[in-house]
């Protein structure tokens, strides 16, 4: 009985992928912004081929070592998919629909003959669903990966180190500090200490919510941090309401420089080092 399914679906590769293509068209799940039409056909076309060809005895029962090429490839395309963007219920269906045009030409082709359609239903299935969860777990594992990656990248950006002056740098802090934020803060400014030289850091908490025992522990170690370095740090952006906090759960920070503005906090910075900026006049233009 899988002799004759397999020579039918080899024999019948061409209307598969034409049944597929138009059964994807129909789903609400296809995402015509994400991948075009020919980019689509391509893609499916490639998986029928690759099927059709491969499928054998071995891979519809599940032998590993037969199945690996056929995994292998639908890993790549559910990295891919999982990197441009689409949701598990949509990759899903991508490949329940295929399944779905080989049974139907399954059963147009067995006629009268239920047993016959039985067993190879039952046959097909069970290799379907076994290519449908490593694909589903391939998927899982991309995504995780991308949001990994965008969590790094996140990360930099909001920890930026910004040269404001000569031997003055500023990081700016927006967003909830954590234990694992506060390293990546300190490992920055540090590091960005060491590379321009700098003697003074400003640490800019103006966008940062709530300032708790945790947070204010984060920032008296990074503070404390950056003196090893041989640099002095001063925390900006203290507004009322995180100065009432300070004082009620009775966090001392009488030994780290504090001020309300950023501006105020490079106004200290300018006489910790001796500098004066000043406005100058505009010369009035000579009248001829």
């Amino acid at each position: 009985m899988q002799h004759q399914m397999l020579a039918l679906l080899r024999s019948k590769k061409p209307q598969i992928l034409e049944r597929w293509i138009q059964h994807q068209l129909t789903l609400d799940t296809l995402r015509d912004d994400l991948i075009s039409n020919d980019e689509l056909r391509e893609q499916s076309e490639g998986i029928v081929n690759l099927i059709v060809d491969q499928i054998s005895e071995q891979t519809l029962a599940l032998d590993p070592y037969a199945l690996e090429p056929i995994l292998e490839y639908l890993s790549g395309i559910a990295i891919s998919r999982a990197r441009h963007g689409f949701s598990p219920r949509e990759t899903s269906f991508y490949l329940f629909s295929l399944k779905n045009a080989m049974l139907d030409m399954l059963a147009e082709s067995a006629g009268s003959d239920i047993a016959a359609l039985y067993d190879m239903t039952r046959s097909l299935g069970r290799f379907f669903d076994e290519l449908s969860t490593s694909t589903f777990e391939t998927f899982i594992k991309g995504r995780e990966e991308v949001i990994l990656r965008q969590t790094d990248e996140i990360a930099e950006i909001s920890t930026p180190v910004i040269r404001v002056w000569d031997q003055i740098l500023a990081m700016p802090l927006i967003g909830t500090l954590d234990s694992a934020r506060t390293q990546v803060v300190m490992e920055n400014l540090l590091q960005a200490i060491v590379d321009t030289g700098s003697e003074i850091a400003i640490l800019d908490i103006s966008g940062v919510p709530a300032v708790d025992s945790l947070v204010a522990q984060h920032l008296i170690k990074t503070v404390s941090a950056t003196r090893l370095m041989g640099a002095e740090c001063i925390i900006s952006g203290i507004r009322p309401e995180i100065a009432q906090t300070v004082v009620q759960l009775g966090i001392d920070l009488s030994q780290v420089i504090t001020k309300a503005t950023l501006a105020s906090a490079l106004k200290s910075a300018f006489s910790m080092l001796k500098l004066e900026v000043r406005k100058t006049q505009s010369q009035k233009p000579f009248l001829i």
